[in-house]
């Protein structure tokens, strides 16, 4: 008749027979779908490309020419170390401006003063046309060490 049959197993040959899994082909999908998901993840963080604006300062050195605006605590101006009455805040704004039209300025107001205030102070700067109108702020304790003053 021909061949022997194989089936049933002797239980020797049972014992012997051990089924091995063969893992290449799941790890090369693996490291596929790792180097897809590498080179997609950084394009789906950033979003649309922006391109920004450049700036040019010739002269990194200068030092920054502004005036200096100081509001107190107790809502006090003084302008360049001069005090100024609230009411005439302004006029004297519009009149530094005037003198020397390039020249920033810089406010410096007390931490407890309300925003509104110091808004507002802005918001007359601004409208008076200085071509640059900065706060001055203290370093944030604990971001680098001590803020000013403190040991």
């Amino acid at each position: 008749m021909g061949a022997p049959s194989t089936f049933p197993l002797p239980r020797k040959a049972r014992a012997q027979v051990r089924p091995e899994i063969n893992v290449t082909p799941l790890v090369d999908v693996v490291l596929v779908l790792l180097i897809i998901f590498m080179v997609i993840a950084p394009q789906l963080e950033s979003g649309d490309r922006v391109e920004l604006p450049a700036i040019a300062n010739p002269d990194k050195t200068a030092k920054l020419d502004a005036f200096t605006l100081t509001v107190t605590a107790s809502e006090r101006y003084l302008l360049e170390k001069v005090p100024v009455e609230a009411a005439d805040l302004g006029k004297e704004l519009a009149r530094a401006h005037l003198e020397a039209p390039q020249k920033r300025i810089v406010i410096k107001g007390d931490r407890g003063l309300p925003y509104s205030t110091m808004r507002r102070v802005f918001g007359q700067a601004q409208d008076i046309g200085f071509p640059g109108v900065a706060l001055m702020v203290d370093q944030k304790k604990g971001a680098h060490g001590p803020a000013a003053g403190e040991e």
